[in-house]
């Protein structure tokens, strides 16, 4: 079979990062151990190292049409936050959301979900590759993050992006989080998501809103999110790298 310089990039990319993948499906247990957070960072220099000599990050990630649609997309993750404050907006439809974005910004604001849709979108069919070993391909539609980004004014001094979740992850009420750097934020597919599959986005897949962050892996694309913090570090923010799972041992870079 021949293959084209597109599929032998794709090839080599899967091929090159698998390994890493492979390690973050158990670490939930191993990241308590000293040796395994050693290895994930190793795993995510080459992860990212491999990535940007295969891939410019400004690469799109592959879209497909309609036919392509799986017969249902997984939740991932928490389908249903055990959250008051989230049961109390879901139950108004979500009519009294607010999206804040704050931090290193010229320009502090609040957007409901109203205005999140008023804005220009990107509606786009790409496949999610979740660690827990599956797949699936989906139409996303939602508001790029750049146009969000545009509106509140990054400083010169932001870094990163950081995406605060409605869902608890544990007995203490730890909620999720997760961040990308400003390249990935302003990467054309990083969309606000708030429908899939021409339905409003259902609260299993992270309802009001979600991130899609195509070219990485499912654990990257937050949902339920509730703030939006522009930052130049991670070290005074949850356990300081820079999100949920990445504090247990995951890689912060999540690149396929």
């Amino acid at each position: 079979m021949t293959m084209n310089k597109s599929g032998r990039r794709a090839f080599l990319l899967r091929a090159l990062t698998a390994g890493s993948v492979l390690l973050l499906s158990g670490c939930e247990r191993l990241s308590r151990s000293e040796w395994f957070p050693k290895v994930l960072g190793s795993a995510e220099k080459l992860t990212q190292a491999t990535q940007r000599l295969i891939t410019p990050r400004k690469a799109m990630a592959q879209e497909f049409t309609q036919a392509d649609l799986s017969p249902q997309f997984r939740s991932n993750g928490t389908s249903n936050p055990e959250n008051p404050q989230y049961q109390a907006l879901a139950a108004n439809n979500f009519a009294d959301y607010r999206l804040q974005v704050g931090g290193l910004v010229a320009r502090p604001m609040s957007f409901s979900l109203a205005e999140l849709r008023s804005l220009p979108s990107r509606t786009q069919i790409t496949r999610h590759d979740c660690v827990e070993g599956w797949s699936a391909i989906g139409k996303w539609k939602g508001t790029p993050l750049s146009i969000v980004l545009d509106q509140v004014q990054p400083r010169p001094e932001a870094r990163y992006v950081v995406f605060y979740c409605a869902d608890p992850m544990d007995a203490l009420g730890t909620r999720y989080y997760e961040s990308i750097d400003m390249d990935d934020a302003r990467h054309p597919q990083t969309i606000l998501a708030y429908e899939l599959n021409d339905q409003v986005l259902p609260i299993a897949n992270g309802a009001p809103i979600r991130v899609r962050i195509e070219r990485q892996l499912g654990y990257k694309m937050a949902k339920y999110i509730t703030g939006i913090l522009v930052v130049d570090s991670f070290a005074s923010i949850g356990g300081g790298k820079g999100g949920y799972w990445e504090d247990q041992g995951y890689e912060w870079y999540a690149g396929i």
